[in-house]
């Protein structure tokens, strides 16, 4: 199989444009409006988004989850506590977030403060949620190495065991809230010379400016 020419690779973006007499005032309802439109058009996996943290070695690590939750408060998402994004949240609770709808040839990245989710608001989640996804809450420890997928599987029939169809919410298991700081939005255009329109919070209101593509 021959390598592709990734040097080489080219697309023209020109399905949108995103001119400031167009764009919402506040980013919430700008962040909806295009949510909506990624619905309408559906796309696969709408709610995805890349998940950066940095550990107390300084090291980023990125990984994909999925919104969960989007309101004035902020941005939310369900994890393992004990994970890596959770250990390294643990350290440094700032994060940065990144929705890429592609065929829209859209991008926004939220960047903000996090912190956990109530427990009543990660309790109503979890019972939301597939009994076979509350059970693998229980028998996966997220990030650790384990020996095989059997290992899994065994922890998996155990929970069920353990807590027949209506297991609880385990301790180590619940929500993050990215309370925005920062929104930056992103319309691919032709020639590279692309949209980019950026929310900053200035004495607790959002001033919006352009950036150079």
């Amino acid at each position: 199989m021959s390598t592709p020419d990734l040097a080489g690779e080219r697309k023209s973006y020109e399905r949108g444009e995103l001119e400031e007499q167009a764009a919402a005032g506040e980013p919430l309802v700008q962040f909806q409006r295009w949510l909506d439109e990624a619905f309408a058009a559906k796309l696969p996996e709408p709610t995805a988004m890349t998940l950066a943290t940095v550990g107390a070695d300084g090291r980023p690590s990125t990984r994909i989850v999925l919104a969960k939750g989007v309101d004035a408060r902020g941005i939310a998402w369900y994890t393992n506590y004990d994970s890596r994004k959770g250990q390294e949240l643990a350290v440094h609770p700032h994060a940065a977030l990144q929705f890429h709808w592609v065929a829209l040839e859209r991008v926004v990245r939220i960047e903000g403060a996090v912190e956990k989710t109530s427990a009543e608001d990660s309790d109503a989640y979890y019972a939301t949620r597939p009994l076979d996804s509350r059970l693998g809450a229980w028998a996966s420890p997220q990030s650790r190495v384990i020996s095989s997928r059997a290992v899994l599987v065994a922890e998996a029939a155990k929970a069920a065991a353990r807590h027949g169809l209506h297991p609880p919410r385990p301790p180590h298991w619940g929500g993050y809230r990215l309370r925005p700081e920062r929104w930056e939005f992103w319309q691919g255009r032709k020639s590279r010379l692309h949209d980019r329109l950026v929310y900053r919070l200035e004495n607790g209101q959002w001033v919006r400016e352009r950036l150079a593509p």
